[in-house]
């Protein structure tokens, strides 16, 4: 059997709201995507839904091709998985793609990690409390603070990682 990866994509669009992140974090990197394939056709997130509305935003499938993607620059990394921690990704993937429009995207939240106080929402999420909600779930890591307080930065520290790719996303597809 062959081995199993997961792939995090790591990207900063210079968006509005990319550059104010950064702005604390002052990190390259601002948002983070959880996908299941090399060639990013799965991109999982919590983003915005619609190009020119950051204020509308929830679950979403990330399209690398889309215009949002054209210009940003972006690391990848792939995680190995076993066949059971990969079954439960994917049953926890469904169940949110089945209710995606349950799902809004937590902005409060950010502010929580300013604060280091944990805000959970029910049903929303900014993009790495997601992924790291999905790690968990899946059995894949744990971490050693809530979901709600996890930045793109503690998910890119994770031991294990390989990178494959740094550059801009639109040489990835």
């Amino acid at each position: 059997m062959s081995q199993k990866y997961i792939y995090l994509l790591f990207t900063n669009t210079r968006t509005l709201l990319t550059k104010a992140i950064g702005l604390y974090t002052k990190a390259d990197y601002n948002h983070v995507s959880l996908a299941l394939d090399p060639r990013l056709k799965e991109v999982y997130s919590f983003g915005r839904k619609q190009l020119y509305n950051p204020f509308w935003g929830g679950f979403v499938e990330e399209n690398t091709k889309e215009k949002l993607f054209q210009n940003a620059d972006c690391t990848i990394y792939a995680y190995p998985i076993d066949l059971k921690q990969c079954q439960k990704l994917q049953e926890t993937l469904t169940f949110f793609k089945n209710r995606k429009d349950s799902y809004h995207y937590n902005l409060l939240g950010l502010f929580g990690v300013m604060l280091n106080k944990p805000i959970q929402r029910s049903n929303a999420y900014f993009c790495s409390q997601f992924v790291a909600y999905l790690l968990i779930k899946a059995g894949i890591v744990s971490f050693d603070k809530p979901p709600e307080l996890i930045t793109p930065q503690d998910i890119q520290q994770l031991p294990g990682l390989i990178s494959i790719y740094q550059g801009k996303v639109q040489k990835t597809v």
